[in-house]
């Protein structure tokens, strides 16, 4: 059996697809592509089991829908593997179909819009199996094996037999991450993705230490919400990876984006192992951070074990819309927690979010206006604005629906892509979330920034967020 794994062509005149390991689609002006650790690791996992298997991402290659069709005539597979997000399933459905007149190939959709709706893309698809869950890379070779072997088909697997839908049960996150091999890069051509702004070293490579949120609370999230058991691989088996890719490939900078980076014992452990074999002085690590889980000793050691940036999810600067959402902390603890790691020396990078049909304009703002505070004091350097946009699956979509918050028909899909508003409010999200981009240009923020130019890398780095903003106020234009 030839199987593909990757992403078809997708085409908006909103800009590029940001679809790959991205939790929240959106089409960005500027150019960005994001590697995708899961279905790098499945195209891995296959190869490792002995199947011929081939990576395909359209979006990053600048591949159109015609060079995709010759793509496949010539080639031949027998599977092709796609994941999928509520913003472009629609278009998805529509390429399945046409790939499904012309070629005798199986198609297998994964991701979590199909795992929240998995019996919808049959109706509206020709496609031949869905895969639900988030390790839908133990389950891609699982099916395979089913296939080729005849073996028992796993759980979480949807299927059309006889013109009925039937399915194999509840998926089970039941597998243990340190069984998966190291990604082959070179095999997902991990050279197309290295254009983010926000890293600035090059060469650097994407991981993930855990799968995914360990609070998995926030009701707006999807990947928590629909992946509900967090799981974490062992310390030994990330310093490996890390070490491996220190050696192949000279990494400068790591990002891991397990939702949440573990804590406690287990972080600890990890920034000692980064400094006791070295690494600390040969990469930078990035990651993702809850404010509220850790105290100042934490932060001087991961900035001793190499940590350059934490991402932190500051979402609103309401404290009864944090309540709401289920985050689990105070507004204190967000400044607290800027505070501290800049202390310590790290980067901070905040996210927020607009858009929200519970608050007023003014409570909007608040949001703004404590972003403001913390980018113009030096709290934090870096931010990343969005409007809620609450995928199927999710508490607050569940919400939306019951409250009848939605600006549209919940079924118009195309139209959760961050380019409108998808909830209800009194004010303009779109306008505040483009004011809140605009504290880049301060300048007081610009002025800081400046004084920490200290080599050409660094007016290089500059340059490029300097066009990310302007990309990101061309995208809420």
């Amino acid at each position: 059996m030839k199987i593909l794994i990757g992403y078809p062509p997708l085409t908006s005149k909103r800009g590029n697809a940001l679809l790959s390991q991205n939790r929240q689609f959106q089409w960005f002006n500027n150019p960005t592509y994001i590697f995708p650790v899961i279905p790098a690791t499945a195209t891995t996992l296959l190869r490792t089991n002995g199947y011929d298997v081939g990576w395909k991402d359209c979006i990053a290659e600048n591949i159109n829908e015609d060079e995709f069709f010759r793509f496949l005539e010539n080639e031949k597979f027998d599977l092709f593997m796609l994941e999928t997000k509520t913003p472009v399933i629609k278009q998805h459905w529509e390429l399945i179909n046409k790939i499904k007149e012309r070629f005798n190939i199986k198609i297998v959709l994964v991701g979590d819009h199909v795992t929240a709706l998995p019996e919808e893309s049959f109706k509206d698809s020709k496609v031949d199996y869905v895969l639900c869950g988030g390790d839908y890379d133990f389950l891609i070779l699982d099916l395979v094996k089913s296939l080729t072997k005849k073996e028992k088909l796993p759980k979480g697997v949807y299927y059309k037999e006889k013109n009925k839908i039937k399915n194999t049960g509840k998926f089970e996150l039941k597998y243990n991450l340190d069984d998966l091999p190291f990604i082959d890069r070179d095999l997902c051509k991990w050279q197309l993705y290295q254009k983010e702004f926000n890293i600035p070293s090059r060469p650097y490579m994407y991981i993930m230490s855990g799968r995914d949120c360990w609070w998995g609370k926030c009701s707006f999230c999807a990947w928590p919400q629909l992946y509900p058991k967090f799981r974490v691989r062992s310390v030994e088996n990330v310093l490996n990876e890390v070490g491996m890719l220190i050696e192949k490939y000279n990494i400068k900078e790591i990002f891991d984006d397990s939702g949440t980076l573990m804590t406690g014992n287990w972080l600890k452990d990890l920034c000692n192992g980064l400094i006791e074999r070295g690494y600390n002085k040969k990469i930078k690590y990035n990651c993702n951070m809850r404010f509220g889980a850790l105290k100042l000793e934490d932060y001087q050691l991961m900035k001793k074990a190499g940590f350059r940036l934490l991402k932190f999810g500051l979402e609103s600067g309401n404290q009864k819309t944090l309540n709401r959402l289920e985050k689990g902390i105070k507004i204190n603890d967000i400044i607290e927690g800027c505070r501290l790691a800049k202390k310590a020396g790290l980067t901070v990078h905040l996210t927020m979010i607009t858009g929200f049909p519970f608050e007023t304009e003014n409570e909007s703002l608040n949001t703004y206006n404590l972003t403001k505070r913390l980018m113009l004091k030096g709290y934090a350097d870096i931010l990343q604005s969005t409007i809620i946009v609450p995928y199927p699956g999710t508490k607050l979509y569940n919400e939306g629906i019951k409250n009848k918050w939605f600006r549209f028909n919940p079924s118009e899909y195309e139209r959760y892509d961050m380019s409108e508003q998808v909830l209800k409010t009194d004010y303009d999200a779109v306008k505040i979330c483009n004011k809140i981009y605009k504290i880049f240009i301060n300048p007081v923020y610009m002025l800081r920034h400046l004084t920490k130019i200290r080599s050409i890398n660094d007016v290089k780095y500059t340059l490029k967020g300097f066009f990310a903003v302007l990309g990101h106020l061309k995208d809420f234009s």
